[in-house]
């Protein structure tokens, strides 16, 4: 359940991104934030009713949240793995949710979904560390 130094380069990489993000939309414009809002919105109808200026505050927090966690090497790699994985599967939500994001057969993406289906490998980074993050430590000889 620790960290391993293998799980570094992912960590750095994931941790740095979405920490910039969550920074970055510290300070949105209200066209920003209704933009944010609608898009999460589409994805979890529940969203709707919160204010979306809230919304993006919120928002931000968790990316800062998740960002420092994934270059926090105290934490566990399946925890914070766990996180990415479900913060990267609601990314890809959005992206299913976009219109005119994928192509006819639902899946491949348009050149405008192009962008936003490259979250893919955001799951793909937290799945890794989830799993090997739970595989017990090899024994020393």
């Amino acid at each position: 359940m620790a960290f391993r130094i293998a799980h570094l380069p992912i960590r750095l990489a994931a941790g740095a991104y979405i920490l910039n993000s969550g920074l970055n939309k510290r300070e949105a414009d209200a066209d920003t934030a209704a933009y944010l809002h609608s898009a999460a919105s589409r994805v979890l109808p529940t969203l709707r009713d919160m204010p979306p200026e809230k919304f993006t505050r919120m928002l931000s927090n968790s990316e800062i949240g998740l960002g420092a966690a994934l270059l926090l090497p105290l934490l566990p790699s399946a925890l914070v793995g766990a996180a990415l994985t479900v913060f990267g599967a609601g990314l890809l939500g959005h992206y299913f949710t976009e219109p005119g994001a994928r192509m006819e057969d639902g899946i491949r993406p348009t050149p405008q979904g192009l962008a936003l289906a490259k979250d893919v490998w955001l799951v793909g980074m937290g799945l890794t560390l989830l799993i090997d993050g739970m595989r017990p430590p090899c024994p020393v000889r």
